[in-house]
């Protein structure tokens, strides 16, 4: 599956408009390709709890989960106060369990070229099910 990085920016940066973000001002969107093609998306969601909040990426696998997929071909992150705003590490956790090492991420905002790296250059030695004797 082919991945057009302008449109998975362009649904990322749509959601993050919804972001529910009245303690840090800090939106951010996601947007994931699902081998079937769809596109599934998530905004992040805090809390006054800050523990309990939900970042855009683990919105996103959700919404990809209730929609009945399991891998994720392609990845946009888009947030509105930094031109590149990667994944945290519990987010690089989490898309690690639904995509391969290979698969890209996109970061950046629509109409500009993105930065492209791999979820294996994020998040190498990833903690897989091989761990897990699987």
């Amino acid at each position: 599956m082919q991945a057009d990085p302008q449109q998975l920016l362009e649904a990322a940066q749509a959601v993050m408009g919804r972001a529910y973000a009245p303690y840090s001002q800090f939106r951010v969107g996601a947007a994931i390709l699902g081998a079937s093609g769809a596109i599934h998306v998530g905004a992040n969601a805090e809390n006054a709890a800050y523990p309990q909040s939900q970042c855009a990426e683990a919105s996103a696998i959700g919404a990809m989960v209730a929609a009945g997929e399991t891998r994720i071909a392609a990845v946009a992150v888009v947030a509105d106060r930094v031109e590149h705003c990667p994944p945290c590490g519990g987010c690089r956790q989490r898309l690690a369990e639904f995509a391969g090492p290979d698969t890209p991420v996109y970061l950046g905002r629509p109409g500009s070229e993105p930065l492209v790296v791999t979820l294996g250059e994020l998040l190498p030695l990833a903690f897989d099910s091989g761990a897990l004797g699987r």
